[in-house]
């Protein structure tokens, strides 16, 4: 019986024929794996470069180009008859040297552009790669009959132009080295090509290449696994290296966290990690996001990547208030009630006016938040000799002591009411958890388990309190937390290293944004301003190599005389992305303020389109084709009434601008297309020249 392995432009390529095409495309493929006497048979193509390439007739005029070896088939695209045969004349296939992934050359394209570098090569006695010898090129896995050719190249520009020509295991240790990088560097930028880790490698064996490039190739045993892949997304099967390797390791020690820029795949690790543990059947496992919201998103998502219903029901999915709610539910026997915004607002208020309004209400609640919540202070003795890191408004014995009595007038008088905040609730359930299940952990816990695995998304915006919680809910062994998170795209000041919580994680860094154009991804660190973050990690995280694999179109920044006259370009501007074939499910709209959301609410209304409308945080974890962020202008973002006054504390104040400068740039960097930015009067200091 044949074997076949499909690559991720197979799928594309079917979903692009008409629907006859289609059907007869899929009948072909499920004979060719049954192996009848009417499955179609490989034929070879005269002029190859590579003997093994074959063609397979799937349908009237559609052939599928495939590269075999022995009883296994790898199916690389499907296409009309005259481009397959150029497809299969024009590439070669080779299995790299150093990591023993499969590799697709367009060998007729660099044939091309030979004379081009030889005629730049000689204007100039430069070399890109002078200092590097060819026993370390050859060590790093680049291709014998490249080298010739990476001694051609000149200038930084030569080496761009090669890169859609190369395979990416062969560019990036190039990149590397053509930007002064050591041999070194070089190895751990080729690293983030590995997914399944080879001691040694056979370059004739291209079946065992196969299984070890993920993003290059799927094996599909029967005619069910292939209706699955085609008709599941792209995101569903294939994942790039260093996320596949992140996602499947069978076992993790300790904690892990992985960190990484937008777009660089994240969520979908922490989707198929989930998976992951289900199918190894150790326990429940908690898959917890920001959100409900983007927990329903998540759970969809999963719906689709699990296929197995009993694995799936192992998986639930959530976040992290509503654990904590039905923890201290299920331990009090009734739902408890948490306490409103204005009430709460009013009761810190109330506070203030106890300290001779010495302190503002919003002072007061930071304190509460992120000095005694974080650190579970529980005593007025604890809070006199507690650190106040990150608060830089020295306090004395006797302010501290006055501090205190504020807090606890609105702690009391919470309490006297039977209402709690949510991090409150957090706080309780993590104490519940400790009380009832100790060190447990099987899978017959009671009905409040800690879970045997929990999977984090949108980690950054986590309160210690949360944290606590989690670690709780979880017993300490392997593979029981997987974290994943992004500090520059914070939307709460919850600026805490894990290490402080006695989580210690092993931790890895995504840097390639599959998901945003280099242009968006570009004006967007512009935005965020700075390239370091702080949280989740000792230290900080930097966007320093950060990129995209692919070019698309700038972010479209306009001004407007007024704010109806905004509403009337976000209409227009609307508009044309719908004639242009964007369905309106795939496109969002958002602003700073509710003000601003209801108008835009209104003026879409009437012009009849029904587009997902929001607050910035609603965009949070979602993703959209093309987004439109209205109002982003001086005095609406960043929003006044979310910053501390500087004469009150300055750093403070500061983390105030960085944490609404993160809102911003989190938003922008949930368009997959199109970003569309604008503003009446003048425009938010947010914005890049």
């Amino acid at each position: 019986m044949p074997r076949l392995a499909i690559a991720p432009d197979v799928p594309r390529d079917l979903d692009a024929l008409d629907r006859s095409a289609r059907r007869d495309a899929i009948v072909a493929l499920r004979r060719f794996l049954l192996n009848t006497a009417s499955a179609p048979h490989p034929e070879r193509v005269r002029n190859t470069r590579d003997p093994r390439v074959a063609t397979l007739r799937l349908a009237d005029r559609l052939r599928g180009v495939v590269v075999r070896q022995r009883d296994v088939y790898w199916l690389l695209t499907a296409l009309p008859d005259a481009e397959a045969w150029s497809f299969a004349q024009r590439h070669r296939f080779t299995v790299n040297t150093a990591i023993g992934v499969a590799e697709v050359w367009d060998a007729e394209a660099l044939d091309r552009v030979e004379p081009a570098l030889r005629r730049s090569a000689g204007s100039t006695g430069a070399r890109l790669f002078a200092h590097v010898c060819d026993s370390d090129l050859l060590g790093l896995g680049i291709d014998a009959r490249l080298v010739p050719l990476v001694r051609l190249i000149t200038t930084d520009a030569n080496l761009e132009a090669l890169e859609p020509l190369l395979p990416e295991s062969q560019y990036a240790p190039l990149l590397v080295l053509g930007q002064g990088g050591s041999v070194a560097e070089a190895w751990r930028a080729l690293d983030t090509r590995v997914a399944v880790p080879v001691t040694s490698v056979d370059v004739t064996d291209l079946p065992a290449a196969l299984e070890r490039t993920p993003d290059r190739a799927v094996f599909v045993p029967d005619p069910g696994t292939l209706d699955r892949i085609l008709a599941t997304p792209h995101w569903a099967t294939f994942l790039y290296p260093t996320q596949h390797r992140l996602a499947h390791r069978e076992l993790y020690e300790s904690p892990v966290l992985v960190t990484g820029g937008a777009g660089t795949g994240k969520t979908l690790v922490a989707l198929h990690r989930a998976r992951h543990l289900a199918h190894g059947g150790a326990g429940r496992v908690l898959f917890l996001t920001f959100s409900q919201n983007v927990a329903g998103d998540a759970s969809a998502k999963l719906d689709v990547l699990v296929d197995d219903p009993e694995v799936r029901a192992r998986i639930e999915v959530g976040n992290v208030d509503r654990l904590a709610h039905r923890i201290v539910a299920e331990a009090e026997g009734r739902p408890p009630l948490l306490v409103g915004g204005p009430d709460l607002a009013a009761l810190w208020q109330e506070a203030a006016h106890i300290t001779g309004d010495e302190h503002s209400p919003a002072f007061l609640l930071r304190e509460w938040e992120q000095v005694i919540l974080a650190q579970n202070l529980c005593t007025v003795q604890e809070y006199l000799a507690a650190a106040r890191n990150g608060r830089s408004v020295e306090l004395d014995h006797e302010q501290r002591t006055a501090v205190w009595k504020a807090i606890e007038y609105v702690t009391e008088r919470l309490r006297a009411s039977g209402r709690r905040t949510l991090l409150q609730l957090a706080a309780e359930a993590s104490t519940l958890l400790g009380r009832t299940t100790g060190d447990l952990l099987d899978d017959e816990g009671p009905a409040r388990e800690p879970y045997r695995h929990i999977v984090v998304d949108e980690a950054q915006d986590l309160h210690p309190a949360q944290w606590r919680l989690l670690r709780a809910a979880v017993p300490p062994a392997g593979n029981d937390l997987f974290i994943v998170g992004d500090p520059h795209q914070r939307v709460f000041d919850t600026r805490v290293a894990l290490s402080t919580l006695g989580i210690k994680a092993e931790t890895h860094h995504l840097t390639i944004s599959h998901r945003l154009p280099q242009e968006i991804l570009s004006w967007g660190i512009r935005l965020r301003g700075g390239n370091a973050a702080d949280g989740l990690v000792d230290g900080v995280v930097h966007l320093f190599g950060f990129r995209s694999t692919h070019p698309g179109a700038r972010p479209a920044v306009r001004e407007y005389a007024s704010p109806e006259a905004e509403l009337a370009g976000l209409v227009n501007h609307l508009r044309e992305w719908i004639n242009d074939g964007v369905p309106a499910e795939e496109i969002a709209v958002a602003a700073r303020t509710g003000e601003i959301v209801r108008g835009a609410k209104a003026a879409l209304a009437e012009a009849r389109l029904a587009v997902r409308v929001s607050t910035l945080h609603g965009l949070k974890g979602l993703e959209f084709r093309r987004v439109a962020l209205v109002g982003i202008a001086e005095g609406v973002v960043p929003a006044p009434e979310t910053l501390t006054p500087a004469s009150e504390d300055p750093t403070a104040r500061a983390h105030d601008v960085q944490r609404e400068r993160g809102l911003l740039y989190m938003a922008c960097m949930r368009a997959t297309e199109r970003l569309y930015l604008s503003y009446s009067g003048r425009a938010s200091p947010f914005l890049p020249p």
